[in-house]
């Protein structure tokens, strides 16, 4: 079989970036798309910034539906599976987004594995880790952590996230392929927009600096510059060791208020960048007339750090900094105008 991977989303943020990587090492890239014409802009991307695109080549196929992906795996060696679904707006019901995902998940693997793939690649999140009771102010993650869907202040996207990735292990030990999957659980993205396609991961920071919140959130978070998530991810495409594992994707973690002070440092002139911290109770409050805040509820007031030295040792991926990762998500947003400085 021929060093063909499959990379299911290819226009996404994780996804093209390990794209890029693959065919930067000689690999041939298959990328699934919803649609070719918005998988074309990334391949002419991928060209103006001097990658050789004659060993890539885009399908349509969508989690959604059977069509396209028994021919989207066929003579594939490996495939990085990222796909899924992330809506604009998370939907108020819980399961929304469960059906997707979890069929998506199923299919890859299915005919993945029935079309003699070596190893498959999820991407998972730390948002499948993370939705625990009682977890109190701090919380170290790990890779035998596993959310609670049933968890009341659980929502829609960590939910689907979760049931997926569980149904994904159980589909895989129940087939004997579980040394064959390995999932990857990143923590937040960031890192440089360089296919314009970071919208959802860089959200984050360009609400800070338009000014939408004036205070940030008491929160700490686990963060992880796209390109080590990427490394990440090809790495463990053919470590050994990384088969039946979860690699928690993951830098170190800082305070939203001490992400809002990077960007201060190196953006005085921007002075709707949040100064201090939305008391707990009041984001509570707001969440009930603003749905956008609604998956912040089961995070303020903790403080996320993650045990991935393990992840280091298996792939040999060091992460970069946070403040090398936010700065250049940073300059990213506002090099493509989302962000203006005056």
């Amino acid at each position: 079989m021929s060093d063909k991977v499959l990379v299911t989303g290819v226009s996404g943020f994780i996804a093209s970036h390990v794209a890029q990587r693959l065919l930067r090492q000689g690999y041939s890239v298959r990328g699934t798309v919803r649609n070719l014409a918005k998988g074309e802009q990334v391949k002419k991307i991928f060209s103006d910034t001097g990658i050789d695109v004659s060993k890539f080549e885009l399908v349509e196929a969508n989690l959604a539906s059977d069509i396209g992906w028994k021919d989207a795996v066929q003579d594939c060696r490996y495939i990085q599976h990222i796909a899924s679904p992330l809506p604009h707006e998370a939907p108020r019901e819980r399961e929304a987004l469960v059906p997707e995902a979890r069929a998506g998940a199923q299919r890859v693997l299915e005919c993945g594995f029935s079309a003699g793939a070596e190893r498959i690649v999820l991407t998972s999140s730390i948002a499948a880790m993370i939705g625990q009771s009682g977890k109190g102010p701090k919380m170290t993650i790990t890779e035998d952590d596993w959310s609670d869907p049933d968890w009341k202040p659980m929502t829609s996207y960590p939910i689907s996230k979760t049931r997926a990735e569980r149904s994904a292990w159980a589909y895989a030990k129940a087939q004997g392929y579980e040394d064959n999957l390995t999932t990857v659980c990143p923590g937040v993205v960031f890192g440089p927009d360089t296919f314009r396609n970071g919208g959802a991961s860089l959200g984050v920071l360009k609400a800070m600096m338009i000014g939408k919140f004036p205070r940030s959130p008491k929160m700490g978070v686990p963060i992880i510059d796209v390109r080590d998530c990427a490394a990440i991810h090809v790495s463990a495409m053919t470590t050994k060791a990384a088969g039946g594992r979860r690699l928690l994707a993951t830098g170190e973690s800082l305070w939203f208020k001490d992400i809002a002070a990077i960007l201060r440092k190196a953006y005085p002139e921007l002075s709707s960048l949040p100064k201090g911290e939305i008391p707990n109770f009041v984001i509570k409050i707001l969440s009930l007339f603003d749905d956008s805040l609604r998956p912040l509820l089961s995070d303020i007031g903790t403080f996320y750090t993650a045990e991935a030295a393990y992840v280091t040792n298996l792939t040999g991926v060091v992460p970069r900094s946070a403040q090398e990762a936010i700065l250049a998500g940073a300059e990213s947003l506002i090099a493509i105008g989302a962000v203006r400085l005056s």
